[in-house]
């Protein structure tokens, strides 16, 4: 087999793993803890669906790729719970060192596509990766308000790092921030976030 398509396939075969990283969030309905596959399938189809609330012109097929792969690094990293400081603190190195590992299996030209994209991603910097972000901070507030805030509750999160979390959304859509602080504020009356 040509060693281009081998390497290519051995990714392919890697980011499978993806499916076995789970998270804190739980599916709606009360389901199972999603795992990381599934949550980035979800984001990249959640930017088609509401691209025209991103606050800039943007490359959608772009954002839909650093949805797609912003993840894939929490194969060997693992995934960090977003308000777990602990974890938080030493993310960029476990992601650094993951990222290197698992985009090395591809060929040369590809590796530096993906990192860049997915550096591109953690800069916060452009128009693409913002409206990224505001998905990956929607779509587990999506899931945890279907399920009654369950996920806050179970982990003590409180309105001021829910609030902490989901100001930078406002850098890529402040209209999808309009409705995360309607769905905060009612969580607040109810007493689940504090």
């Amino acid at each position: 087999m040509e060693e281009r398509l081998k390497k290519q396939l051995a990714f392919a075969l890697e980011i499978d793993k993806e499916k076995n990283i789970f998270r804190q969030t739980h599916l709606s309905g009360h389901g199972r803890r999603e795992n990381d596959a599934e949550h980035a399938w979800h984001m990249a189809v959640m930017a088609y669906l509401l691209r025209e609330y991103a606050n800039e012109e943007i490359d959608i097929a772009k954002v839909m790729l650093m949805c797609l792969i912003h993840d894939i690094v929490e194969i060997e990293a693992g995934d960090t719970y977003a308000y777990d400081t602990e974890g938080l603190a030493t993310q960029k190195a476990r992601e650094d060192a993951a990222k290197e590992s698992l985009y090395g299996l591809l060929p040369e030209d590809q590796k530096r596509e993906l990192s860049a994209l997915f550096d591109e991603f953690e800069a916060y910097e452009t128009a693409e990766s913002k409206f990224a972000h505001a998905m990956d901070n929607l779509q587990p507030l999506l899931l945890n308000h279907s399920n009654g805030g369950g996920d806050w509750k179970e982990h003590g999160v409180t309105a001021a790092q829910v609030y902490g979390r989901q100001e930078k959304t406002r850098l890529g859509s402040q209209t999808l921030y309009k409705y995360i602080d309607s769905v905060l504020q009612e969580h607040i009356r109810k007493g689940i976030l504090k």
